[in-house]
């Protein structure tokens, strides 16, 4: 069955719905929508805008008249006597609104903006919405100019307001699952219960969001769509008594309905829904107009046939097999990203915050997978599907004939070739070509059967294999490298927006210190007190790397003891006190150092047993001779 295709498609075939989700998307704008939303969900809000709200307004207002300009140039070009031509402009107008829409992000600010709108703190969706209304204004303008083009071309009587009205009908549903998934999850996340936000956050919690887009698909999309495009029941004739006796004669219900898409001058059919009572058949009145009774069950036969071969679960399946791939591999790609050197580069080189440029390389390559999956692998199956649902209206009406001739007559009435190319379906001219070869040997049903099943059966294991191999990924060992340069990486950022706060100093001194940078933490640790001479975090650290450095050069026990001793005045804790300990022990006072080590351990008993090591140490050691056995480790 065909998918409802942006109309460009609907001149050149019979045009029959995407099954469920996609059974109710049109393709091209569904990968305009989800492009809107991935450039959507990148940006990020700054905390000024660049420029005043009135240049941002009135840029924004030339950003429209530029559009506008550009889609009268396009529609002025359309020959009236092509209307493959107009739905070609609308495609590419549509196109060319992503790159006027990525403008109005960055040039005019607009997610600053749309953070505004009411009830946004509380539910975050709201403010993605709002971006999709951004990109409709552009769609907008495109509905306003080719209306006049559209009279032209398809003698449609509409008002324009009713025109871009209808235009909004048919593309709500591209959103509308989206739109209920994310004010679902915000308002969970509104609720008190932590076991559910910690749920919600889970893959556990991904897959139940699944499944309630699932229920909502199943129950409530079918008679949702139906109301939105403004189908009607078909009125009682003889032509929805044969087709209604036709269908039970294949064991099949659904309500019948006609669809005025277009004011009904497309001609086109399609199934909605897998429940019978939420399930419907629509039919334009051109192609009730068109067709004979003979052809017109034929068409319906086809659309039986996607259900009959169960494509709407198969749907389900490729979707959600998908889904559940990206679901298993996406949190271990975030952490092999933060692992990676070449992200704390980037960082580094640009701009952007460390959430927008994780977000950009752990999403980017989510796009452009879904983008090749759906163009390919789906449109793969899309293809055969439809194939199968051709091969089942055969089987039931006994020959290829009703079908062929539908099929011959709409190439006709569309003036294309047969064998206009598509990457979602074979030709009509390749569709017929196969049909007659069923004619002459019902051996190429079974083959496309077994080619079908085959297909699936791959699939299945890849994807079996594909998750089994994610949860393989060391993601732990991911984590603990990332956790040191995440932290890195933040505090370097700190320290080149605040030069000369001590705090992010303190931490790029400890850092160091952990790193063995050695001289680079002395220098950090020399800064701060610089800054802050009282810091006694700064003090006790600093004394610790002149007494135990690896590198005997730093060593300076002098200068120790006195970091040491005004770390202890102002902060007398255990670790303190054991750094002033080993100061005094390093500078040959060693009644001191025991005396300081048995104060650490009244202040913190905790650590008991190591300040008696330390006692024992130097007791039976000297300094030096610690030393001495160092340099000869060396």
């Amino acid at each position: 069955m065909n998918i409802l295709r942006r109309p460009a498609i609907l001149d050149l075939s019979v045009h029959f719905l995407f099954q469920l989700t996609q059974s109710l998307l049109i393709y091209n704008n569904l990968f305009i929508f989800i492009t809107a939303i991935f450039l959507f969900s990148i940006d990020t809000v700054p905390d000024e805008p660049a420029f005043s709200g009135i240049y941002n307004s009135l840029l924004f207002f030339f950003l429209l008249l530029w559009f506008h300009k550009l889609t009268r140039v396009t529609f002025s070009k359309v020959a009236v006597a092509q209307p493959s031509a107009y739905f070609k402009a609308e495609k590419k107008l549509s196109v060319f609104s992503l790159f006027f829409f990525t403008a109005a992000l960055h040039l005019c600010d607009a997610k600053y903006y749309l953070s505004f709108l009411p009830f946004t703190d509380i539910l975050p969706a709201l403010t993605n919405i709002g971006g999709l209304v951004l990109l409709l204004l552009f769609f907008t303008v495109i509905w306003i100019v080719s209306h006049r083009t559209y009279r032209l071309i398809f003698g449609g009587e509409q008002s324009t307001i009713n025109f871009i009205l209808q235009n909004i009908r048919i593309n709500l549903p591209v959103v509308l699952p989206w739109i209920g998934l994310s004010l679902l999850t915000d308002i969970f996340t509104l609720l008190p219960w932590p076991w559910l936000q910690s749920f919600i956050n889970s893959q556990w919690g991904d897959l139940l969001a699944f499944g309630i887009f699932l229920f909502f698909v199943l129950l409530f999309f079918p008679p949702m769509v139906r109301r939105l495009w403004g189908c009607t029941q078909l009125p009682d004739s003889l032509v929805k008594r044969e087709l209604v006796s036709f269908c039970r004669t294949l064991n099949f219900k659904a309500d019948l309905y006609t669809w005025p898409l277009f004011e009904g001058r497309v001609p086109t059919a399609g199934v909605m829904g897998m429940i019978p009572g939420l399930r419907y058949i629509v039919i334009t009145p051109a192609l009730l107009e068109t067709m004979s009774i003979t052809e017109l069950k034929g068409v319906m036969a086809h659309e039986i046939g996607h259900i009959k071969r169960f494509h709407m679960l198969l749907y389900l399946l490729l979707i959600g097999g998908f889904s559940l791939f990206v679901g298993a591999l996406s949190e271990p790609v975030i952490y092999f990203v933060l692992s990676r050197d070449f992200f704390y580069l980037l960082l580094e080189k640009s701009d952007m915050t460390l959430e927008t440029l994780l977000t950009l390389l752990c999403s980017l390559p989510l796009l452009i997978a879904m983008l090749l999956y759906f163009r390919f692998l789906f449109g793969y199956f899309i293809r055969n599907f439809e194939r199968q649902a051709d091969i089942y209206s055969f089987t039931a009406m006994g020959s290829s004939g009703a079908l062929v001739s539908a099929f011959e007559k709409l190439a006709m009435m569309s003036g294309n070739s047969k064998n206009q190319p598509n990457w979602h379906h074979f030709s009509l001219g390749e569709r017929i070509d196969y049909l007659k070869r069923c004619e002459q040997s019902r051996d190429w049903v079974s083959r496309h059967n077994k080619k079908v099943a085959v297909s699936l059966l791959i699939f299945v294991l890849v994807l079996a294999i594909g998750v089994t191999a994610s949860f393989q990924i060391p993601k732990k060992r991911f984590i603990e490298q990332y956790e040191q340069k995440y932290t890195e990486a933040i505090v370097a950022r700190k320290i080149r927006q605040e030069p000369n706060n001590p705090l992010w100093l303190q931490l790029s001194g400890d850092i160091m210190l952990g790193k063995k940078m050695e001289k680079h933490a002395r220098a950090a640790y020399e800064k701060v007190l610089e800054l802050e001479p009282a810091n006694p975090m700064a003090l006790n650290n600093l004394a610790w790397l002149l007494l135990t450095s690896e590198d005997l050069t730093l060593r300076d026990p002098a200068k120790a003891l006195t970091l040491a001793r005004t770390a202890s005045i102002i902060e007398p804790r255990g670790h303190v006190l054991d750094t002033l300990a080993t100061a005094y022990w390093a500078n040959g006072y060693l009644e001191e150092a025991l005396t300081t080590e048995t104060k650490a351990i009244r202040v913190d008993p905790k650590k008991r047993s190591y300040y008696r090591q330390q006692m024992e140490l130097f007791a039976n050691k000297t300094y030096e001779q610690s030393l001495a056995d160092k340099t000869s480790q060396q």
